[in-house]
């Protein structure tokens, strides 16, 4: 017996088992889905939806089942877009923006929008131009972490019923024409030389409370030294009244006598020839002097 009359033997008396083993084989292969962890898959049967399947190993019934749809669930960006708008005084800006969202639920994604970035594309503009409508130009520059926040929950809300999540919405730039700038710069270089002008009014009054209160030091200082001046003369006029009163009046006119000779002394004083010219009483001094010098000797 040749191998082919064998071959032909053993398929007759086992074609059975041998087509039962291939449909084995296939079911398993069609049975059994194995699912990233970045991918749902949507399971539709006859047509219509059965389950979702989730990442790992899921069993499906063969022929029956079907997987129609491989939606990935990782973070998407949608491309920048830029749109027109204008603020609520007037000033057309352009904007643009970006967003990022995911895939939650899939089989809403897949049965209730057919383009879901441009879906979403068209949602984040229609809003964009509604929130800058409220707010004044200042606000929109000044508050783009607050518009952002509302562009972002008025998106979710527009999109929650394709099953889809929004993670950012993101304000990249807010254009302005030329004319606008230019109207911009002339107000800021106002609004600067302003401040500069307050800047320089503070500092001048400034110098003048520092000048007034340094006068003021200065007068109470000067106060504080003739009051000191005072109590000294007072003092030594006590002193001088308390020696009289001890020593009697010749002491004193002694003292004042010495003092005229000593000034006498310093007046005829100095280099070279002079003259000197005496008061009438000058010699009275003198003699006043030696007398009560002599009165005090005895």
């Amino acid at each position: 017996m040749n191998s082919q009359d064998f071959l032909s033997e053993f398929l007759g008396s086992n074609i059975v088992l041998l087509l039962l083993a291939a449909f084995l084989i296939i079911s398993v292969f069609l049975g059994v889905r194995i699912v990233p962890q970045s991918e749902k898959y949507v399971v539709e049967r006859f047509g219509r939806l059965q389950a979702v399947l989730g990442p790992g190993i899921n069993f499906i019934i063969p022929f029956l089942d079907r997987v129609r749809h491989k939606v990935s669930i990782l973070e998407r960006q949608l491309p920048n877009a830029s749109q027109d708008a204008i603020t609520r005084d007037n000033v057309l800006v352009q904007i643009d923006t970006s967003v990022f969202y995911r895939i939650l639920e899939p089989e809403k994604t897949v049965y209730r929008i057919r383009d879901v970035d441009a879906a979403i594309a068209t949602t984040v503009a229609g809003i964009v131009r509604a929130e800058i409508g409220k707010m004044d130009l200042d606000e929109v520059q000044s508050n783009r972490s607050a518009l952002m926040a509302q562009i972002k929950e008025s998106v979710e809300e527009a999109v929650d019923a394709w099953g889809i999540e929004v993670t950012r919405a993101e304000l990249l730039d807010v254009n302005l024409d030329q004319a606008t700038r230019d109207a911009m710069l002339q107000q800021l270089n106002a609004e600067r030389e302003r401040r500069a002008q307050v800047t320089r009014a503070e500092g001048e009054k400034r110098a003048v409370e520092l000048n007034a209160d340094a006068e003021l030091y200065a007068a109470e200082q000067s106060a504080k030294a003739r009051r000191i001046q005072a109590d000294a003369e007072a003092y030594a006029t006590q002193v001088v009244a308390m020696a009289i009163a001890e020593n009697g009046l010749e002491a004193a006119q002694y003292q004042v006598a010495l003092k005229q000779v000593e000034a006498l002394a310093k007046v005829g004083a100095g280099e070279g020839k002079q003259t000197v010219i005496l008061p009438a009483h000058a010699v009275d001094a003198f003699a006043d002097a030696f007398t009560l010098l002599k009165g005090r000797a005895k």
